[in-house]
């Protein structure tokens, strides 16, 4: 992380964009804005920020669709600042990937103080993580870019595919439960329908293993679920 933290505001409000850039330049960060989510989404794509103030109203795609796609590629934190303060709204963002979660209108001091908060979780991984692709073996998963290539041939795969193959590769080496990868990649509501996934791993395995059979990249852990290994 720089001297100067990066944060990514995304909020449709011109008002709010220009008094966060204002607030934050004086506080000594670095401050990028968006007032669409694919506008914020291809920021954080091209310029990885060290946090992200995400609203939840956006004129494009709504705020949740937003977090989802960014957990499929980065871990930065991402504190939403809505104007919703129902805790269905609240509990839908969490779940899909916010770490915090401040209602407008807010007090600079707070927002302050949880963006500290995060910046504290954005070095811990960063330690950690850094890149957008993720190469095992003959297989490359652009996560940004929503690309995917096997021997250096573009393999199609489906939304809902590309989301499951990119919570898995994200978390490489990792055992993941049927349970969180249900509620990341479909709706936490889904979370009993491990048939559902099982179908959707054979469709992968035929895709990107040589014998879908004895697979090297989609390993399965027998009773628990799935880990995506990284091969040198």
């Amino acid at each position: 992380m720089s001297a100067q933290p990066h944060i990514l505001v995304i909020d449709d409000e011109s008002q709010i964009l220009r008094a966060l850039r204002t607030i934050l330049t004086e506080k000594h960060f670095r401050v990028s804005t968006a007032s669409r989510g694919e506008e914020g989404l291809a920021l954080a794509a091209a310029n990885p920020p060290d946090v992200i103030i995400l609203d939840l109203g956006l004129p494009d795609i709504d705020g949740t669709e937003v977090c989802a796609r960014l957990r499929e590629w980065t871990l930065t934190p991402i504190i939403v600042l809505s104007a919703r303060e129902s805790e269905r709204d609240k509990v839908a963002a969490l779940d899909k990937g916010a770490d915090d979660y401040l209602t407008k209108p807010f007090g600079i001091e707070e927002l302050l103080a949880r963006l500290r908060v995060a910046l504290r979780h954005s070095a811990r991984i960063q330690s950690k993580t850094g890149t957008t692709v993720v190469k095992s073996g003959s297989l490359v998963i652009d996560l940004a870019g929503h690309v995917v290539t096997l021997n250096e041939v573009e393999i199609k795969l489906t939304a809902t595919e590309f989301r499951l193959l990119a919570y898995l590769a994200a978390n490489a080496g990792r055992v993941l439960t049927h349970q969180s990868i249900l509620a990341h990649v479909w709706d936490p509501a889904e979370v009993d329908s491990v048939e559902y996934l099982r179908v959707y791993m054979r469709q992968l395995r035929k895709k990107l293993e040589d014998d879908p059979r004895q697979p090297h990249y989609l390993l399965t852990e027998p009773g628990v679920g799935y880990r995506f290994m990284i091969e040198e």
